[in-house]
């Protein structure tokens, strides 16, 4: 069963996976740079990183079409930004260091993650699942990107909270949808509180345990 958010919920959640697109589209330009990939590879992998995790998303919930073949002009914007980009660093000789990767990468899981919740919610499902529809849009992009480019997933080798922090603003989406707020704000709050997390996490060099022998 689906539910029917209002119109001005759609077109946030519509502008909100747009900058998610872009934001994780130039973390895998930059990683892929970062590797001296050629530009067929480097536009590969920012796809990857920009639709990955919304396709698991999709797939998982039975929605067809995906989101970027319904919004076809997505693709023809992120291929546009990966010639403009790898122009303009070229021009620039940018410094392609992991840190640089961080800011556009924790952008695109706050974003991601407000919209792979809502998206469950809209149709209808449990609050737990949802939630980690959120994590599986906000996550699964970067781990792809970082799979191609022969990496462990940074989401699971740096140690600062990744998935974590999209888990905790799935639950914020939560807990202001039983408080009787409107779908945007929401998803506002979700951003907030995941992108604000993971900012902090990178700018405090907070860690998490690491398995040790």
């Amino acid at each position: 069963m689906s539910l029917d958010p209002s119109p001005l919920s759609q077109h946030i959640q519509l502008a909100i996976e747009v900058v998610a697109t872009f934001a994780f589209a130039l973390s895998g330009i930059l990683e892929g740079a970062r590797k001296r990939l050629d530009a067929v590879g480097v536009c590969v992998v920012a796809f990857l990183a920009a639709f990955g995790g919304g396709t698991l998303r999709d797939l998982l919930l039975d929605v067809r079409p995906f989101f970027w073949v319904k919004y076809i002009e997505l693709l023809w914007a992120v291929f546009v930004l990966c010639i403009l980009a790898m122009l303009f660093m070229r021009q620039r000789h940018f410094e392609f260091t992991e840190r640089a990767i961080q800011w556009p990468d924790a952008l695109g899981l706050g974003l991601f993650t407000a919209a792979g919740v809502f998206q469950a919610i809209t149709m209808d499902m449990p609050p737990l699942v949802a939630v980690f529809m959120g994590v599986i849009t906000g996550v699964f992009g970067g781990v792809l990107r970082d799979i191609v480019c022969n990496e462990i997933p940074n989401a699971f080798k740096d140690h600062r909270p990744y998935a974590i922090c999209a888990f905790v603003g799935g639950w914020v989406y939560i807990g202001l949808r039983e408080l009787g707020c409107p779908a945007y704000v929401n998803m506002l709050g979700c951003v907030t509180a995941t992108l604000g997390l993971r900012v902090w996490a990178v700018w405090q060099d907070v860690r998490l345990p690491q398995w040790r022998n």
